[in-house]
């Protein structure tokens, strides 16, 4: 069955009849003329954007697409009159939305219109959820009822919406309190719904099942939607039309099939190149955008995106470039703002290649550097009913990693990927089983967060130092810090900056190089890049694949994205509800997955030019696990015996010969992992 259908099939229909709130009008639900937002922060005003010029048509899903410090979210808080006061905002030109004048509206008449007419979906939402009260509670706020509320929850998926109406936002998962955010979207029956980064933090399964809700929602409900990205490829999947901006400009506009297809603005070729694919050249390292020159692209006279082109001309340095129509129809919906936007047209068929990579050094395959066995690790938590329960985060994981070898770690929230990566980093030691690797010193971490975990107070200099065998002679550290800064890509000017001065990519490297200078056994790294831009996390990625190959360090990278454990990995390790369900090289796993939970993870990726197809259900609970394969309740081939037979790894498939080098096995633990 088709899952957004399936997920819809109770959403309320457009416009109830008995509703009193004014007539939409006609024309398109959104209009944005010669849009200038500036901000004021400590006494320093900021034109955040320039000119903006977009309709949104009614029923129109558009992808907003660029990085970070792009304006996209700017735009979107205008669009939402929810810019801060605090920023002492300033709007020039024509800001209309749902036939009212943002500019001009008095703020009664901004919250009516954001309560009757718009609706907003964000990123995080345990920030945008009252942790007081019950979810259900907060979406009756908005549907006025119960039973209302109630429905709406069914509606967008959220499974037995009776019994979690009473629950609080973190007694839910990630997927499911998005789909709370949805309901309350929709709550409205809204013209317009504003989805800011909505899928970033999701597992790949849960994304692709929030996307074809919010298509859906277009299709059921007749309403306008703005989905915010750093992601083309996410945007492709719902998107009619995208815009690409950068520095708080729209540089390239058009059909989705356009812009994907023949983009016309080097930025927009950088963002597609940056991107990660099932099918990206392991051989050679990623392309990425290169970084912004120090006090590049501000508000002089040139382009903002000449100093990162690799198509710049002098030309580029001198006129800003307009929004210009391609082709010779001016009706056409592709534009973009770029001097040699008519050169460029077959370039986006020629993607930039790096050099080879040097081959790697066969490791030795003497003892693994680390060795579990049998690893178990349960906590003692509190149910939704405040009662006390064991949640079994680890159930009896097996696995080694080879000196030099890097393993990724894939699967869902809840699947146990972080508790093995700090099991393995002595982080957790409530475990049994048997466990043998590196301790101390040997094993360094490098976490999702890097603003969090680099001590806000200390600058750069210091929190290298401090990773320096004590009595190391002041010039010595300086010496070892400057080498490695330059080793990850940083100018030595950053050694006096504080962590919070540095964006999240340049956190990142440092952390990373933290973990580095003095070179460990073996790196632990817990999702570093999913929060990161496509071009700053290809450029991690190498990073990391680079560290690995000069200092000889084993890793283990934990990811939901398996086009990044594809890069990354020699080994990818697929993780269900706390067991290993299928291991092997990166290349057989991705392209001959044998676990059917595996194939959906490879089915659920967004691509370019391919529908991602949702996994149906949500994972089982850690707290009260199925009786024999745990994945058998969402599994579209189970057999009777899944229910009661539990299979460890073992060869996939008839006619996998066995080795003694585990690296070249795969394995899977299905009970038919015989079948192709």
């Amino acid at each position: 069955m088709d899952v957004t259908a399936s997920l819809l099939a109770e959403a309320p229909t457009p416009r109830d009849a008995s509703r009193t709130d004014a007539p939409r009008a006609v024309g398109p639900v959104a209009r944005l003329q010669g849009l200038d937002v500036s901000l004021e922060r400590n006494g320093v005003r900021s034109q955040i954007l320039h000119g903006i010029d977009l309709e949104i048509g009614r029923g129109e899903i558009v992808g907003v697409v660029g990085e970070s410090g792009s304006g996209k979210s700017v735009m979107s808080m205008a669009l939402l009159g929810l810019l801060p006061e605090s920023s002492r905002p300033r709007i020039d030109g024509t800001l209309e939305v749902a036939g009212l004048d943002l500019s001009t509206a008095s703020p009664q008449e901004v919250r009516e219109a954001r309560r009757t007419r718009l609706g907003v979906v964000f990123q995080d939402p345990m920030t945008s959820l009252n942790p007081t009260m019950h979810v259900g509670t907060q979406v009756a706020e908005k549907a006025g009822s119960r039973e209302e509320a109630i429905r709406l929850m069914r509606a967008v998926g959220i499974p037995q919406p009776e019994r979690r109406y009473g629950c609080y936002p973190h007694e839910l998962s990630g997927g499911l309190r998005q789909r709370v955010m949805i309901a309350m979207a929709v709550a409205g029956d809204p013209e317009l719904v504003v989805a800011d980064e909505p899928t970033t933090a999701l597992d790949v399964t849960v994304q692709a099942q929030v996307l074809a809700l919010l298509a859906g929602m277009r299709d059921q409900l007749g309403c306008s939607l703005v989905f915010i990205t750093h992601d083309l490829g996410v945007a492709a999947q719902v998107a009619d039309r995208i815009v690409v901006m950068y520095k708080g400009r729209i540089v390239e506009t058009g059909t989705t099939r356009e812009v994907l297809e023949s983009p016309r603005h080097p930025y927009t070729m950088g963002l597609l190149g940056s991107r990660l694919s099932l099918d990206c050249d392991r051989t050679r390292p990623l392309w990425a955008l290169p970084a912004e020159a120090p006090g590049a692209g501000g508000s002089g006279s040139g382009c903002a995106f000449a100093s990162r082109c690799r198509f710049a001309v002098e030309a580029c340095t001198t006129t800003a470039p307009a929004l210009t129509v391609l082709g010779d129809d001016p009706r056409s919906a592709h534009a973009a703002a770029c001097l040699r936007a008519a050169e460029l047209a077959g370039e986006a068929s020629a993607p930039v290649l790096l050099p080879p990579l040097p081959p790697l050094a066969a490791p030795d395959r003497g003892a693994p550097v680390v060795q579990a066995a049998d690893l178990e690790c349960t906590f003692s938590v509190r149910d939704e009913r405040g009662r006390r329960a064991r949640l079994a985060a680890l159930r009896g994981v097996t696995f080694d990693l080879q000196p030099g070898e890097s393993v990724a770690i894939v699967g869902e929230s809840g699947s146990g990927k972080s508790t093995l990566l700090r099991v393995a980093g002595g982080l957790e030691r409530r475990f049994t089983g048997s466990l043998r690797g590196p301790r101390g010193t040997d094993v360094q971490m490098v976490f999702q967060d890097a603003g969090s975990s680099l001590t806000p107070w200390l600058t750069v200099r210091e929190v290298l130092h401090e990773r320096l065998p004590g009595g190391t002679p002041r010039d010595v550290r300086e010496e070892k810090a400057l080498a490695i800064l330059d080793r990850v890509g940083l100018p030595a000017a950053v050694l006096d900056a504080l962590p919070g001065e540095l964006s999240g990519g340049q956190r990142q490297r440092v952390a990373l190089a933290r973990a580095t200078i003095v070179p460990p056994q073996v790196l632990l790294c817990d999702e570093p890049t999913s929060a990161l831009d496509v071009s700053v996390a290809a450029t991690v990625l190498n990073l990391v694949n680079e560290l690995r190959r000069d200092l000889g360090i084993a890793v283990m990278f934990v990811t939901h994205d398996l086009a990044v454990a594809r890069i990354v990995g020699d080994r990818i390790a697929v993780m269900y509800l706390g067991r290993i369900v299928e291991v092997g090289r990166a290349e057989d796993v991705i392209a001959h997955p044998r676990h059917p939970y595996t194939r959906n993870l490879v089915a659920a990726v967004p691509q370019p030019g391919r529908t991602a197809e949702p996994l149906a259900g949500e994972p089982a609970s850690a707290l009260d696990p199925p009786t024999g394969c745990a994945f058998h309740p969402r599994c579209p081939v189970a057999l009777p015996e899944c229910a009661s037979t539990v299979v460890g790894v073992q060869l996939a498939a008839v006619g996998d010969r066995p080795t003694s080098d585990v690296t070249l096995r795969h394995e899977v633990a299905c009970v038919r992992r015989g079948e192709s």
